[in-house]
């Protein structure tokens, strides 16, 4: 298990080293009361050093996801408060978790077109299109609308965490979201190494609120299902 490559807009190393064991304790990849490995053997095979491992393992500790016990070790504790970047991200590897990242492929501001449905209250949003991959594997495109109610973004302002960047730049918290699960068709504009456009695949729509009435974003995910699987868990 390897980080992946850091992309110029992702979240500091340890965060998503921590965020990546959170995925795999959530994903049962790591269980409850199990010892993980020495620090050092660990830092060797996640490709990291052992400062960054152990900054990560602190966040762990934080969030009540680790117990660190003198002389013997650190173990898994499972925490249902436990509060992720990545929290509302459902997409994992068929062997579970993976840490999720993103490339832009374009982000414009734009009148909404009508085949949209209604969400917000303004006319025109921005429209994201990124890949998604999980550790360094592609596994979905994406195409989030953000209604311009609530503020406008540029590629250059955006991190692989979308929900952090509306945090940090525009100073709202999406609170909670309703998913649609389907299949669908890859989207003409979906870049050619990753499939054709057409070609049958998992899809979601997500319609997204912060503190508004009506939801300010509105997403559509294709996603490769030899790859990666939709996964809710209920705790």
């Amino acid at each position: 298990m390897i980080l992946p490559p850091q992309h110029s807009n992702a979240l500091p190393k340890y965060i998503q080293l921590s965020e990546l064991l959170a995925r795999d304790i959530d994903a049962g990849r790591l269980m409850d009361g199990e010892r993980l490995p020495p620090e050092r053997e660990m830092a060797v095979s996640l490709g990291t050093s052992i400062g960054t491992l152990r900054k990560a393992l602190a966040n762990l500790e934080s969030k009540g996801l680790l117990r660190r016990v003198q002389g013997s070790g650190n173990y898994i504790q499972k925490s249902a408060k436990a509060a992720s970047f990545y929290a509302m991200f459902r997409l994992e590897l068929l062997s579970g978790g993976g840490l999720p990242s993103a490339q832009v492929l374009a982000v414009d501001l734009m009148d909404k077109p009508d085949d949209l449905p209604a969400f917000g209250s303004a006319a025109r949003a921005t429209r994201m299109r990124r890949r998604r991959y999980l550790n360094d594997v592609a596994i979905a495109v994406e195409e989030i609308w953000l209604d311009a109610s609530v503020g406008e973004l540029s590629a250059d302002r955006l991190s692989d965490s979308l929900y952090q960047t509306y945090l940090r730049q525009l100073h709202f918290w999406i609170t909670r979201a309703e998913d649609r699960v389907s299949i669908g068709a890859l989207p003409p504009w979906t870049p050619g190494d990753f499939g054709i456009g057409g070609a049958a695949c998992g899809y979601i729509e997500r319609f997204s609120w912060a503190d508004q009435p009506t939801a300010i974003e509105f997403s559509r995910t294709w996603f490769d299902t030899t790859k990666a699987v939709y996964v809710q868990r209920l705790k």
